[in-house]
């Protein structure tokens, strides 16, 4: 292990100093493509790449008895997000990439499932009045919590917290819902609202068992007007600086370029969306089950002094009810709690910053004893802000038997 950490280390300075010379501290608003003088007519371009070495410290072998490489590589996303105005009234939007694609996802000839690229977003929406929009399509505006509507642009830990995407491949398609949106403000209250169809597909393709528990693909077996619709909503309330809640994206750290204070609550609602089974192995009889998930959280963003140090801290408490003793992969019913914090040390903000930080997560479920714990140490190295960043991370996870720890790696450039 201590060979590979060192591989690791020094991936990181080299990288660090191959993007010193490729990074830009003038981004300047990014790629717009004005369409009038004033350019209130436009395209606006933005394209990123999270590329990862991963080291698991488990000892896992092949089928065949072969030892795995404990050192993997990762692109762990590539993106391409556009939107447009010709009017004020009115705006498209269209977002598509991949995510994580790694030597078994890789195909011969690129024609493979995890090869391809596909929509994470399509969506159109019109103003209206100054301060609130509708609008419909393949969206992002999701309810719960903030970390639910988290940006992968300005993520301040490695990756989000998994359970905090509390739906992602269960009702939606990777954490987009389709169906119709409203979002805006009253003064400092932010607001968005959504109604949507439920996924026919599901990650969870277990069939429900006998006197057992819930399993969450009530739309595909009880149908649409069962279990066809899901809402959500979440609202913020701004103490200090305003957010910008033009795209849905919430912002991970701000290192200290606004001074933000925020509580939010909010709800995912999806009617007999998970299932169980009340007959008999002979003669089954599924019934649905309410999925019903709160949230209440509050993000705090500030500089420390004139010198660019900054804090950001972060924390969630969230109850989940996939229906009777759900439990599939990281979902389940029960509570967590997650937070982390960073802190961006004293230096020049045009140059390299670094900004160590911390975050612990912990989730009960009523389907056992055990609880999940999920413990990460890291540290950001910013060569231009969030558009040029390494993030170094050291993460623990812990449920019942199993006990991982990986190290990682990630180089982020985005433009």
């Amino acid at each position: 292990m201590k060979n590979q950490t060192f591989v690791l280390i020094g991936l990181f300075i080299m990288f660090f100093q191959f993007m010193i010379a490729q990074g830009s501290p003038d981004y300047s608003g990014g790629l717009k493509f004005k369409f009038n003088e004033d350019g209130s007519k436009y395209l606006r371009l933005i394209s990123w790449a999270q590329v990862q070495a991963n080291y698991n410290t488990d000892e896992t072998f092949d089928s065949n008895g072969n030892e795995n490489s404990k050192l993997n590589f990762n692109l762990r996303r590539a993106r391409v997000l556009m939107f447009a105005q010709i009017n004020k009234d009115f705006l498209i939007l269209t977002h598509f990439g991949l995510n994580s694609l790694t030597s078994s996802t890789l195909s011969p000839t690129g024609k493979g499932d995890g090869s391809q690229l596909f929509f994470h977003d399509v969506w159109a929406q019109y103003n209206v009045g100054e301060n609130h929009t509708v609008g419909g399509g393949l969206h992002y505006f999701n309810g719960i919590s903030r970390l639910n509507n988290q940006s992968t642009l300005n993520i301040m830990t490695l990756d989000n917290n998994r359970q905090s995407w509390a739906t992602i491949g269960l009702s939606d398609q990777f954490a987009r819902h389709l169906g119709v949106f409203m979002k805006g403000k009253f003064n400092k209250l932010q607001y968005r609202v959504a109604v949507n169809d439920a996924s026919v597909s599901s990650l969870d393709g277990r069939t429900a068992v006998a006197g057992g528990d819930a399993v969450y693909n009530g739309r595909s077996n009880l149908g649409s007007k069962a279990a066809g619709k899901t809402y959500a909503g979440y609202f913020d309330y701004h103490f200090l600086d305003q957010e910008s809640n033009f795209l849905p994206y919430k912002v991970g750290t701000y290192l200290g370029e606004k001074k933000v204070f925020n509580i939010g609550a909010g709800f995912f609602l999806h009617p007999e969306g998970s299932v169980i089974d009340t007959g008999t192995a002979i003669a089954p009889n599924l019934e649905g089950e309410d999925v019903s998930i709160f949230a209440v959280d509050a993000f705090y963003d500030t500089p420390i002094g004139e010198d660019g140090s900054a804090i950001t801290a972060y924390a969630v408490y969230q109850n989940s009810n996939y229906g009777k003793n759900y439990l599939y992969s990281a979902y389940g019913t029960g509570s967590m709690l997650y937070g982390h914090v960073g802190y961006v040390l004293n230096g020049d903000k045009l140059k390299t910053r670094f900004q160590p930080y911390l975050s612990y997560g912990t989730h009960s479920y009523d389907a056992v004893d055990d609880n999940r714990s999920t413990l990460g140490v890291g540290i950001n190295a910013y060569m231009s802000g969030h558009n040029s960043k390494l993030t170094l991370e050291y993460m623990n996870q812990s449920f019942g038997s199993v006990d991982t720890s990986t190290i990682s790696l990630q180089a982020m450039i985005y433009l």
